[in-house]
């Protein structure tokens, strides 16, 4: 009970310390706040890149693998010249592998084309047309607010139906039902079947932007676009407990090298992408941005530090006749030291506190779709990197005040 009771004393002797010092408490917060600033906001950044990229990810689909003409590189050496002659993958290898693939639960074929005006009276837009089979719901997130999905028959009949985006909806029906409703899209009349939920921008996009895509059959986006370019991206979704989807990648290749008649030697003219290599090569583009951050705001840090200590050993001057006195009256050295050592954390965590509070008021500004969440994790982080640094900061006046001579101290002035 004594121990708690000098305890809370040395907070309150601290705090006093503080308040009775406001200039030199504020000058003394800045290198803190700076450095906590730099590190928190860097992070906080970085988090919400990743979970904005992560989400749209999930737009090309989890445990998917891409069957296409061109690989996905991200290390910069991408061999155009070696992929420019490969085949296109085409409808009838999609058939080939839906009909053979025993580790996939769904193989879709699909197609896109940008920029293409639909109409309904006076009302038009510019969407992206993507064509697709109809699995395409299983291995992307397609949450139908209104109506209903494909049907089979829809898909095999290379119907004039779609599923449209919210801004699709909005601009072509508008204060209206969209469901059931025709509009133009290339001079033909297409019925809308469904209607998306309003999902917002992501910051890249992949897949297109859901708001304003327009989905409509393989076989009717075919006879539209593909006496042109009759190519299409193949997407095969894996088990589960297909760990890394070696089983479905090994599948795969042999029959598409069987399909094309390559030789042993031959090298594979396709590729096979994956998602998670992007997800990969952006994971280590964060790591060097968490670094930087850390570098950074340790500089920053490092010299509030300095600045913490430097005012801790002038309170300590200021102060040794009070130590003393206080040591006369029977006060343990364990009290002085708390004193010292508490207004060190004290200081520090203001100047953490402060620089939260700036990452705080930066999450609010708009940065386009990057949409910046300042989490717990890093509230928590700031805090305690903070309080770390108080303590060392702090621990040498507090130790130097705690071990003084009681009338050495008392005589000083």
């Amino acid at each position: 009970m004594k121990f708690l009771r000098q305890t809370y004393e040395s907070f309150r002797f601290a705090w006093q310390a503080l308040r009775s010092n406001l200039l030199r408490t504020t000058l003394s917060l800045l290198g803190v706040t700076i450095g906590i600033f730099a590190i928190i906001a860097v992070f906080t950044i970085v988090d919400s890149l990743e979970r904005n990229i992560k989400e749209s990810l999930s737009g090309i689909g989890d445990k998917v693998l891409y069957v296409q003409k061109w690989p996905w590189v991200f290390d910069g050496n991408f061999q155009w010249w070696k992929y420019f002659q490969r085949p296109e993958p085409s409808l009838s290898e999609f058939k080939f592998l839906s009909e053979r693939l025993e580790t996939a639960q769904a193989v879709v074929a699909m197609d896109f084309k940008g920029q293409v005006t639909v109409k309904n009276g006076n009302n038009s837009i510019d969407a992206l047309i993507q064509g697709t089979t109809m699995d395409y719901n299983k291995i992307s997130d397609v949450p139908v607010e209104q109506g209903r999905y494909f049907s089979q028959q829809e898909i095999d009949a290379a119907r004039n139906v779609s599923i449209v985006g919210a801004d699709i909806a909005e601009t072509l029906f508008p204060g209206q039902n969209p469901v059931g409703r025709e509009f133009k899209l290339n001079g033909l009349k297409y019925v809308v079947i469904g209607v998306q939920e309003r999902k917002g921008e992501s910051l890249l996009n992949f897949g297109g932007n859901p708001d304003n895509k327009c989905l409509i059959p393989i076989g009717a986006f075919a006879k539209m676009y593909h006496s042109v370019y009759p190519s299409i991206d193949i997407a095969v979704k894996g088990f589960d407990q297909d760990e890394g989807l070696l089983e479905l990648e090994s599948e795969i290749r042999g029959l598409m090298r069987a399909r094309r008649g390559l030789k042993p030697l031959q090298e594979d003219n396709f590729a096979l992408n994956r998602p998670d290599a992007a997800a990969k090569a952006i994971s280590g583009l964060f790591a060097v941005l968490t670094v930087a951050g850390w570098v950074i705001g340790s500089f920053s840090i490092l010299v509030g530090g300095f600045g913490i200590a430097n005012i801790m050993f002038v309170s300590v001057k200021e102060r040794t006749n009070l130590i003393g006195i206080q040591k006369s009256l029977g006060a343990k050295n364990y009290v002085i030291l708390f004193q010292f050592l508490f207004e060190a954390v004290f200081l520090s965590l203001i100047g953490g506190g402060v620089g939260i509070l700036l990452v705080y008021l930066l999450s609010f500004i708009k940065l386009g779709s990057l949409v910046i969440i300042l989490s717990p994790a890093n509230i928590l982080l700031g805090l305690g990197v903070s309080s770390i640094i108080g303590t060392v900061s702090g621990i040498l006046p507090a130790l130097v005040a705690a071990r003084m001579d009681p009338v050495i101290a008392i005589r000083s002035k």
